[in-house]
């Protein structure tokens, strides 16, 4: 089976790309496990590469990463993944999102956190931020692994002959499925960043600074401020500002009737 994402490269050194592959996703670079995982299934359908390896690669590769955010979380804090947030193509719903899951799910978020672009990586520094059990994270962690790379791997194991039929045809067009996965994350990526700078441009005059809060409430300026932050964030940092409304995002629809309208209304989240 050659050709596929590069075959005969990653037939030569197949344990290497998968296993720096995966890694440099879940430290955070938006670079999809998903293609090599595939790839190196089919290859182990076809004899290339050995299959358990493979999947021991993907699982050693994941969990080394995923740990690594664990304990910069537990020592860090809420700084580790403000900074992971900062690095992701949303940073403004990274950290809610994370919360708001964790906060429903517990440590099963790490069963199936992989699935969820953006969750995979923002999870593991949360449960150390929370100060869970380093073994149960790994517990946890371990099985969610297990899940995301034996769907994949065995995706491309079953799917080899059709994974075939589609790199012929891209090579009859004179190139690969990794070019073509290359151009389409470039293109994906380009459309992500313009859509948020399309956003960030249309919220820019409607944002204000700390600094700038500060002289308004030291001028005794009649300011309403709202705390949107979720509370699993006030758990870890329970600062508030002095005479702010509390409530969740998700309750600010319900709740807006409270905000009065006679003055100025200062929004404050993560």
């Amino acid at each position: 089976m050659h050709g596929l994402l590069d075959l005969e490269f990653i037939a030569r050194h197949g344990y290497i790309v998968l296993f720096a592959w995966v890694f440099l996703e879940q430290a955070g670079l938006p670079v999809p496990a998903i293609p090599i995982l595939l790839a190196s299934g089919a290859m182990a359908s076809s004899g290339h590469v050995s299959l358990t390896v493979s999947f021991l690669v993907a699982m050693v590769a994941s969990l080394i990463a995923d740990y690594a955010w664990y304990e910069l979380g537990r020592r860090k804090g809420m700084k580790v993944l403000n900074l992971l947030c900062k690095m992701s193509l949303e940073p403004d719903s990274c950290v809610r999102q994370t919360e708001a899951a964790f906060a429903k799910q517990g440590l099963r978020t790490l069963v199936f956190s992989k699935f969820i672009p953006g969750l995979g990586t923002a999870a593991p520094p949360l449960a150390g931020v929370f100060k869970l059990p380093a073994g149960k994270f790994l517990l946890f962690d371990a099985l969610g692994t297990f899940i995301w790379a034996g769907l994949f791997i065995g995706l491309g194991a079953a799917f080899e002959k059709q994974l075939e039929v589609v790199q012929r045809f891209v090579e009859q067009v004179g190139g690969s499925l990794f070019t073509a996965a290359m151009i389409a994350l470039a293109l994906w990526l380009v459309w992500k960043f313009v859509h948020r700078w399309l956003f960030m441009r249309e919220l820019r005059t409607a944002r204000i600074d700390v600094s700038a809060v500060k002289r308004m409430m030291d001028r005794g300026e009649d300011v309403f401020i709202v705390d949107l932050r979720h509370p699993a964030q006030l758990e870890t940092e329970p600062y508030a500002i002095a005479g702010a409304m509390r409530m969740s995002p998700e309750e600010l629809s319900e709740k807006h009737e409270q905000i009065p309208r006679d003055r100025d209304v200062i929004l404050y989240c993560t």
